[in-house]
């Protein structure tokens, strides 16, 4: 079985572009439900953890100086909140399944194919005839056309695998930073701790000292200008994900290739926040994700390759 799975020719149809890519819409289709449900499920550990707490009257005496009676009236205010949250049942990435937020329609097997669902519903529910957000195919063929981009890039090699795995969960960060500005450590962590052991294991090509390097100054970097924009200006601007995912990326592509990254990101962030200033589309008091793109960076760097990018700037090789 393992002759026949390491076989070139088996090797060269599963790592095919064309293979992978249908492989990635499928995935992408996935990814859809990653970004949904996510930010519900923090949400409900948050609000639980909330209503916990607020229960827990003597320690909310004790670290808010407040009186009896005012915690006395938090507890039995949040009570409800938390029965309420356990009256939803389990709520995870498999269960319940997908269904029309509109109307409750549970979507058949058919419906839930990567692109060819949304079109033969025309972009509308089957029951309600509601209108679904073209932006789920638009992560179906987005992930499908990353996956095949990257098996042309790398080739037949196992390492592809790893940067598709890589490339889907950037898909997601940026799909939840752009809808929440959360980027969770529950896919941030993963992402860093895992490249790691891929350089140490010599799985994809990037040494162990980049990668451990590349974590280091990709995280600090971004650091340090978080608290010198907070100490000039007195507020934030941006949040800790940012340095995780950057130093995530600084792992998977080498501490050469943070500045590219940066580079590109403050490029499109730039161009893509003052469209939507000028669109009206920017809403008051909100400010345009960071994440989105530090991962298109990330991306662009993987696909135009690493080794070109050292070219184009000089650097020596990863």
């Amino acid at each position: 079985m393992w002759e026949f799975l390491t076989d070139p020719a088996v090797l060269g149809l599963v790592l095919s572009p064309l293979y992978l890519g249908l492989i990635g819409l499928c995935v992408g289709s996935f990814l859809n439900v990653v970004i949904y449900r996510t930010p519900v499920i923090l949400h409900h550990e948050w609000l639980g953890e909330c209503a916990e707490q607020l229960g827990r009257q003597d320690e909310v005496r004790q670290y808010t100086g407040l009186d009896a009676a005012a915690t006395e009236r938090l507890a039995q205010a949040a009570k409800p909140m938390g029965e309420a949250l356990e009256r939803q049942g389990p709520f995870s990435l498999v269960r319940p399944r997908s269904r029309c937020p509109h109307c409750g329609h549970q979507l058949r097997w058919h419906e839930n194919l990567p692109l060819i669902g949304w079109l033969r519903l025309r972009g509308k529910c089957a029951s309600c005839q509601a209108p679904i957000s073209p932006r789920y195919p638009f992560v179906e063929l987005l992930t499908g056309l990353l996956f095949a981009g990257i098996a042309w890039r790398l080739g037949p090699q196992p390492a592809v695998l790893l940067y598709c795995g890589f490339a889907a969960t950037l898909v997601a960060l940026a799909g939840i930073d752009w809808d929440t500005t959360l980027l969770p450590d529950q896919l941030n962590g993963p992402l860093l701790w895992f490249g790691l052991v891929a350089a140490w294991m010599g799985w994809i090509p990037v040494s162990l000292s980049s990668a451990m390097l590349g974590a280091v100054a990709g995280y600090l970097s971004l650091w340090t200008i978080y608290w010198a924009y907070k100490l000039l200006f007195n507020k934030e601007g941006m949040g800790y994900g940012d340095f995780k995912l950057l130093a995530a990326l600084g792992v998977w592509l080498g501490w050469q290739m943070l500045i590219p990254v940066a580079l590109i990101a403050s490029v499109i962030g730039a161009i893509v926040g003052l469209g939507l200033k000028f669109s009206g589309g920017l809403r008051e008091g909100r400010y345009v994700p960071f994440g989105p793109f530090l991962a298109g960076g990330g991306l662009t760097v993987l696909l135009i390759g690493t080794g070109e990018v050292s070219r184009w700037l000089g650097l020596t090789a990863l």
